[in-house]
């Protein structure tokens, strides 16, 4: 598959849900959903994939961006504090829509209650899902 995809608005619909059911890629949206923020750091999105390599998700991620489905979210520079992300993901209103339109979303909110049972999360995964994001005051 050709790293040269383009936006989601240039890719057939076809095209484009094969792009994101692919399963790394439909694992990170999926993360995405059930983080409690809906803004996971990259640190939480390579936690949640043990099985994957960092490098992997990192790559996974990007694509994702490139296509207009997730987008990169950054505090501030005087938001940010050492030790916590600073960096989160989330989905885009145009890559929400597309997961909506061909329903892609309907395991939202079961995503959610599955996440918030996980009790051996690391205590940094902890940390960083308490972080502050974007938006956030």
């Amino acid at each position: 598959m050709s790293t040269e995809l383009g936006t989601a608005e240039e890719m057939e619909p076809r095209e484009l849900i094969h792009f994101v059911t692919q399963q790394t890629r439909f694992s990170l949206i999926n993360n995405i959903l059930q983080h409690p923020k809906q803004l996971p750091s990259m640190y939480e999105l390579e936690e949640l994939n043990p099985s994957v390599s960092d490098a992997t998700v990192y790559k996974h991620i990007q694509k994702l961006i490139d296509a207009g489905i997730v987008t990169e979210a950054a505090l501030d520079d005087d938001q940010r504090r050492q030790g916590y992300p600073w960096k989160f993901y989330g989905l885009t209103e145009e890559g929400r829509e597309f997961l909506e339109e061909h329903n892609l979303l309907a395991a939202e909110e079961t995503l959610q209650q599955i996440y918030e049972t996980i009790s051996d999360k690391p205590e940094k995964m902890v940390k960083y899902e308490n972080a502050p994001r974007p938006g956030e005051e």
